[in-house]
């Protein structure tokens, strides 16, 4: 359980196509074995710490013919952005990919006191 002191709470959504591999033959599509994309969010504006994120998969787009084997998290989370990072393996073709993240944590208040 996290508890945010702060009385402002920022929430922060978004929505990325990750990558669409079948337009030009890219890794993802005409590949096989361990295959990972990484892409960089930056906030709108910075958090206090780093807030709570969380990451789906909202759209996946995949060969019928193999296996679909996919794994989407948020990594290097700090208060400016995170990366989400997808991954799959094996013999799973994946044409393109979007997920949906929402971070969630506390906000600067311009009315907080600075003691230095």
């Amino acid at each position: 359980m996290r508890k945010i002191k702060s009385h402002v709470t920022g929430v922060e959504q978004g929505s990325l196509v990750l990558f669409s591999d079948f337009e030009n033959d890219g890794p993802m599509w005409a590949e096989t074995g361990h295959r990972k994309k990484a892409n960089k969010i930056t906030f709108s504006e910075r958090f206090l710490s780093a807030p709570s994120v969380h990451v789906s998969l909202s759209m996946w787009d995949m060969d019928q013919k193999t296996n679909m084997r996919a794994d989407v998290t948020a990594q290097k989370i700090t208060d400016a952005g995170f990366t989400i990072l997808f991954q799959t393996w094996g013999d799973t073709r994946v044409a393109r990919v979007r997920a949906d993240w929402m971070a969630i944590g506390p906000l600067h208040d311009e009315m907080d006191w600075q003691v230095d």
